[in-house]
């Protein structure tokens, strides 16, 4: 009864992350496009501080004993914090320049990549149906540490990274530049999308760190679902046909894939109940 009891909570634990990483992860892609499109708020600026807010978020949470800060070696993060600087510029510049549906398609594609990564680079295996239904998880089990442990480290990081590179492509101090003129309004919706940030990276880190980085995609294709019909609701962006049919396409996957993940490891449980 007791690894029953254990089981459920686990199980509540993580359809509570995902949850909240469904609602952050909407919230956030509207509000981030909203900002772009009434405020016109530079790219990377922007990125800059939803990792500083992060950061001082984690601090804050630090200070109240809600984790205790593990002592890291820098250069065994420093890739992490260059490629999650990377993904997050980037996937708010497709944000940026194209629809909500565009953008969504093109984070739809990184579940295969994930597969091959973890397939070439951590050995891991995945059966033929689950490859047919479609890094953060290795370095906290490389590092022994859990998800705000490893976001500590690697949030400032990331914001030294991008403090280095703004100066680059954006303006400063000028008219559309991070600590140009701004209206209140604008700051305040800023500063509402770092603290949404906040969220969603603690969210993700903590998703992938206790289930996978393939489960944390499927759910993502889920929020996919959602966010383009948002965009067409709010944002006016066309939903074709093409779309609509994608859309049940991915929900079927979706389905497919829990179906199967689910067997697969009833299948395990079975046959380590017949072992003498």
């Amino acid at each position: 009864m007791a690894a029953l009891a254990d089981r459920v909570r686990g199980r509540g634990r993580i359809a509570a992350g995902l949850l909240l990483n469904l609602l952050v992860s909407i919230c956030i892609v509207f509000l981030n496009k909203w900002i772009y499109v009434h405020y016109g708020f530079p790219n990377m600026s922007l990125t800059l501080v939803h990792f500083v807010v992060t950061w001082l978020g984690l601090y804050v949470c630090q200070k109240l004993d809600m984790f205790a800060p593990k002592s890291l070696p820098p250069s065994k993060l420093l890739l992490l914090a260059l490629s999650f600087c990377g993904f997050v510029v980037f996937t708010n510049l497709s944000l940026q320049n194209n629809t909500i549906g565009t953008y969504q398609l093109a984070k739809a594609m990184t579940t295969p990549v994930i597969i091959v990564i973890q397939t070439f680079c951590y050995k891991k295996t995945f059966s033929t149906k689950i490859q047919l239904t479609l890094w953060v998880g290795a370095k906290q089990h490389e590092l022994q540490v859990n998800s705000m442990q490893l976001l500590y480290y690697q949030a400032p990081m990331s914001s030294a990274m991008l403090l280095v590179a703004v100066p680059f492509f954006e303006p400063v101090f000028a008219e559309g530049g991070i600590f140009g003129p701004w209206s209140v309004s604008a700051l305040l919706m800023v500063l509402l999308s770092g603290v949404i940030a906040f969220m969603v990276n603690l969210s993700i880190y903590w998703i992938i760190g206790n289930t996978s980085p393939v489960t944390y995609n499927m759910f993502g294709h889920f929020k996919f679902c959602i966010t383009l019909f948002g965009g067409y609701v709010l944002f006016k962006d066309p939903l074709s046909i093409n779309q609509g049919l994608g859309m049940l396409c991915t929900l079927f996957g979706i389905l497919a894939y829990t179906h199967i993940k689910l067997s697969e490891q009833e299948g395990s449980k079975s046959k380590l109940m017949q072992r003498p």
